[in-house]
């Protein structure tokens, strides 16, 4: 299962033909659309494509499937950066600071920045793909429930940061988000809880509705309030990230490229939670944290990059160990079955002109996103001075169409607009949402792996503390909440100083 130059060139001779390159566009196209539109998601855009591709070749249907996934990660960040609805759950950190930059005048340089960044990652990460597939999968295969708990743990951690100054309201945010997860089934029993006796709550409530009600519905509802005319009020001048911007998030990018694709190899880190990770450590390591949720160009291009970055790591584990690491991945399993072609070792010995040509095709996709993004930035900024008396409408009629498009239950738009009307209080009221997200994100496979971990120490928390990796992790959690108290009180003593009479 080794690397081959001549396997990589054959690779590209097959990508490049026509037919592989015009199902790569189309895969790239419905891609981008995929992730414009809030609540379709690059599974539901797949497994709706999946029939139809049994009259393509096998190389040039999974050409088009991977396309459509990675295409739905660029795409995701134009509607969270020009209107603030994250076009998917991974899209939300790149809202907290592409949506500032729009109200700034800057949309254009945030959605190219965005381009940018997730063509920059996604190439880095390819490499990875082609040279480390073996190693870097079987250090994968070293997660275990503890690990993954102890990973998923200290992702809750950092909560202290998103929180801002509002510490005890992030912890109260969070504690909602986990509660909401809660309702449905047991994840290991199946038994019902919180469900009331009501058939409909069985089936829980689906994230996306709680993210696109958070923000974009409570979004109208302050515009509406605040009788917004346009989100921007400021001439859009430049629709192009100046090389100050640029050189600002070069090392940005290659951070978060290294926490998206390692965090990506894991089953169950989807983007959703690596570009948190990678917003909060790229949050740290400023010498100006405090511009980050106002509007910081870096956040950007941070989520972005780890969002790619992800998204390209998953494809080592798929085709080396079958393993899916995220529902778009699973939907590509079975395209794969579908063929016959089996995922695994044995995949890049009897079908290395079928690997190879897919790895080289993602490498030409990056780059027919990169040429199709960038000179739609133009078009994509001028959303933002659209009167918001048309827009308003359209951002209600789209989050409506794409919440129920996830389960056709009109239950997920009553939930998505009952949490549009918390969002409105919760920021009315100085709550941060960014807590509820993650929570509400990360809680089942929290969950999950905490009961798993439990049976197999028989009831003891010690676990999480005697394997080495899940011991790292747990410890990396618990210096990230402990540094962030002390933050919070070292912030909070001048004020107190001050109040006090001389």
């Amino acid at each position: 299962m080794g690397f081959s130059w001549d396997y990589l060139f054959q690779g590209f001779v097959t990508a490049l033909s026509f037919q592989n390159l015009f199902w790569a566009l189309v895969g790239s196209l419905i891609g981008t659309l995929v992730g414009v539109l809030p609540g379709i998601g690059p599974a539901s855009g797949i497994a709706i494509l999946l029939p139809l591709t049994t009259v393509l070749p096998p190389t040039s249907a999974i050409i088009m499937m991977a396309a459509i996934y990675y295409g739905a990660m660029y795409g995701g960040s134009t509607t969270a950066i020009a209107v603030n609805i994250p076009g998917e759950a991974s899209s939300v950190c790149t809202a907290l600071d592409g949506y500032e930059m729009a109200k700034q005048g800057k949309a254009g340089p945030a959605l190219s920045i965005s381009a940018i960044s997730s063509f920059i990652a996604g190439t880095l990460s390819l490499v990875g793909l082609t040279f480390f597939a073996p190693l870097l999968a079987d250090f994968a295969l070293v997660f275990g429930p503890p690990e993954y708990f102890a990973l998923m743990f200290m992702g809750l951690s950092l909560i202290i940061s998103l929180s801002g100054r509002a510490l005890l309201k992030g912890i109260a945010s969070m504690a909602i988000g986990l509660m909401v997860s809660l309702i449905g089934q047991d994840p290991l029993t199946g038994a019902a809880r919180l469900t009331f006796g009501t058939a409909i709550l069985t089936a829980g409530v689906d994230f996306i509705s709680v993210i696109v009600g958070l923000f974009a519905i409570s979004e109208v509802m302050i515009n509406v309030e605040q009788r917004i005319s346009t989100i921007s009020r400021i001439d859009i001048g430049s629709w192009l990230p100046t090389w100050a911007d640029i050189k600002q998030c070069l090392w940005t990018m290659v951070r978060c490229t290294g926490v998206g694709f390692f965090l990506g190899l894991l089953p169950g880190c989807a983007p959703s939670v690596t570009t948190f990770v990678a917003y909060d450590l790229e949050k740290r390591v400023s010498k100006h944290p405090e511009r980050f949720g106002k509007g910081a160009i870096e956040g950007v291009a941070a989520a972005e990059g780890a969002n790619n970055a992800t998204s390209t790591a998953g494809f080592i584990p798929l085709f080396s160990f079958g393993l899916p690491t995220a529902p778009s991945m699973a939907v590509l399993l079975g395209g794969l079955m579908m063929y016959g072609l089996q995922p695994g070792p044995m995949l890049f010995a009897t079908n290395p002109d079928f690997v190879w040509a897919v790895i080289a095709s993602m490498y030409i996709g990056n780059v027919m996103l990169l040429v199709l993004n960038l000179p739609l930035v133009g078009m994509w900024a001028r959303i933002v001075v659209i009167p918001f008396y048309i827009l308003g409408p359209i951002i209600v009629f789209c989050s409506v169409v794409g919440t129920y498009s996830i389960r056709f239950q009109a239950f997920d738009v009553w939930v998505m607009l009952l949490f549009g009307v918390i969002g409105y209080f919760m920021r009315k009221f100085g709550w941060p949402v960014a807590p509820m997200v993650l929570a509400t994100v990360l809680a089942q496979m929290l969950e999950t792996s905490l009961g798993q971990a439990l049976l197999m120490s028989q009831g003891s928390p010690l676990i999480f503390f005697t394997k080495p990796i899940a011991a790292v992790f747990m410890g990396l959690g618990l210096l990230s909440i402990g540094r962030g108290f002390w933050l919070q009180m070292r912030s909070q003593a001048p004020e107190v100083a001050m109040d006090e009479p001389d």
